[in-house]
């Protein structure tokens, strides 16, 4: 049997399986529902929430932290870095700020999760 460990709640529940072309006929440790729907997932098409940063202009900080409001496909992730890694925004970043919108197609936005303030120029 083949394991993984369910990540939708906090028990962790370790999931072991045996799985025939991409179907699953044998499963035990689910203590839920969620534990199998999370296994279902990962073996069609798992998916991850992306933490990173982008550069920021003229901030008092030379980067700000951003995630992915929802999670994108684990195949797009490195795509998704590379595209991250030429944005810069223009400071002030405040929490909760929109950095990219709909990410690669995937219905999520690119979300500041650390403001930034303006450097004052005197």
């Amino acid at each position: 049997m083949e394991k993984i460990v369910c990540v939708l709640c906090p028990m962790g529940c370790k999931i072991k399986y045996n799985a025939v072309d991409g179907k699953i006929v044998a499963v035990e440790g689910n203590r839920c529902p969620r534990g199998l729907s999370y296994l279902e997932e990962e073996l069609k098409e798992p998916k991850r929430i992306v933490p990173t940063s982008v550069r920021v202009v003229n901030g008092e900080l030379p980067l700000a932290s951003v995630k992915t409001s929802k999670p994108i496909p684990r195949r797009l992730i490195p795509k998704f870095m590379e595209l991250v890694k030429q944005v810069q925004v223009e400071a002030p970043v405040k929490v909760g700020d929109v950095i990219l919108k709909n990410v690669l197609d995937t219905g999520a936005d690119v979300v500041a999760t650390r403001s930034v303030r303006r450097i004052n120029s005197a």
